[in-house]
């Protein structure tokens, strides 16, 4: 059976701040993000299947990347948590959107985020292969699959999962 990848597109706004960051970037600030989600499988061969012949539904991606990436990202302010509280960042009217993170909000470290939770939500026999996000017209990040290293245990290191 052959492996084929589909690629879905979103479009988020939200804006960060870079703690300690020697440039403009440490202000607060927006971008509007692209999101390319690219997942690989085998088309579904079973004739009787609504999906037969998909990889993935395209609706059932999109679902997936909305509920649990588009709609906790879009409209957000991403600010490392340890700003909560030497900031005194308030809660309620404009601030009901803050999404706290426990890592510097680079674009890189946030689509770090992004492939840690999308993993956990495919389908077993779908894998991600690639995502790219956006921060403008001319700068993106992006993270491969096959670019990731998998140690192998060590003698009485913790056992070996994929």
């Amino acid at each position: 059976m052959s492996t084929i990848r589909i690629t879905k597109e979103f479009r988020f706004e939200a804006a960060h701040a870079l703690k300690g960051y020697d440039g403009p970037c440490r202000n607060v600030h927006g971008h509007s993000y692209e999101l390319a989600v690219t997942v690989s499988g085998s088309p579904i061969s079973d004739r009787k299947s609504a999906k037969y012949g998909m990889v993935m539904d395209f609706g059932d991606l999109k679902c997936l990347i909305k509920a649990n990436i588009i709609d906790v990202f879009d409209h957000a302010l991403i600010l490392h948590s340890n700003l909560r509280e030497e900031h005194r960042i308030p809660s309620g009217e404009p601030f009901t959107n803050v999404v706290f993170v426990d890592y510097q909000p680079t674009s890189e470290n946030i689509l770090i985020d992004m492939v840690g939770r999308i993993k956990k939500l495919l389908p077993e026999n779908i894998r991600l292969h690639h995502l790219a996000l956006r921060e403008t017209s001319t700068s993106y990040a992006e993270w491969y699959a096959s670019d990731q290293v998998i140690s192998l245990p060590i003698s009485g290191a913790d056992e070996y999962q994929p």
